[in-house]
Formats: C-alpha cells, sequence, structure tokens
C-alpha cells in the first residue's frame, strides 16, 4: 500500500461561539476566537489517499485529477468564505477547525473512491501551532 498527499490552501473566517451562552461567556471560553466580528486563517489541508502503484502508470493516482479533485469540492467552497455562514457542508455545525475536517472528509470520500484510491487522512492545519487530522469515522 502506497500512501500519497496533496497539500492545498484556502483563506477563511469563521468564529468559535456557542449560541447559547452570551458574548461575554463565549469569550470567556473561546478568547479571541470568539470576536463577534469573526476572525481569519490562512489554512493549509493536506489530503492523504492510499491505493496500489498501478503499474501502467507509475503512481498511485494522477496529483492533477486529486488536484482538480479537491479544488472543486473544497477549496472553491471554503476559499474567501466565512465558515460559519457560507459553506453549504457546515451550516448548523459548530465551525471549529475538528468538525471543518469531518466536513472535508465527507465531501471527498466518494469522489477520491472514483479515482480508484482511498481516503486515508485529511488534515487541516489552522496555525502554524493549530492542526486537525482525521482518519474517518
Amino acid at each position: 500500500m502506497i500512501y500519497i498527499t496533496r497539500r492545498e490552501r484556502f483563506s477563511a473566517a469563521h468564529r468559535l461561539c456557542n449560541p447559547k451562552l452570551s458574548d461575554e461567556e463565549n469569550s470567556e471560553l473561546y478568547g479571541a476566537c470568539a470576536n463577534p466580528h469573526w476572525h481569519g486563517h490562512n489554512y493549509i489541508l493536506w489530503v492523504t489517499v492510499k491505493g496500489k502503484n498501478n503499474p501502467g502508470t507509475g503512481y498511485v493516482v494522477d496529483l492533477k485529477q486529486l488536484s482538480a479533485l479537491i479544488q472543486e469540492k473544497i477549496v472553491k467552497k471554503l476559499d474567501h468564505k466565512n465558515l460559519n455562514l457560507e459553506v453549504d457542508f457546515l451550516k448548523d455545525t459548530f465551525a471549529s477547525t475538528e468538525n471543518l475536517a469531518i466536513g472535508i472528509w465527507d465531501q471527498l470520500q466518494p469522489a477520491i473512491n472514483e479515482l480508484g484510491v482511498e481516503l486515508h487522512a485529511v488534515k487541516v492545519q489552522e496555525t502554524e501551532n493549530n492542526y486537525v487530522e482525521y482518519y474517518g469515522a
């Protein structure tokens, strides 16, 4: 089994807040991430797939196809968007990086299977110090 990873980037805004709490309580819980005027990140996304090396092509998957799929299914939906308000697959979801990684997985998995490989991991880096890795349910 060979694992191969494609890196993509996008910028997006969000706000961490529990609608059941006041702005003050959210601020205490989430700090600057609860800013009612939003805040943003320059995210880095790693999508790792696995499969067998194709003897006819010499690789597991055509990275141009994988990149195009990630661009279509994920980056176009997230780049320069508000994760809380504008992203269909995050509707009614707490806009944490954990939930973002799960949402990305759910969007990619069926399409990646059509490429003849299996989705292994989604890694979303929010800051230089924080990232989430998701390996499916």
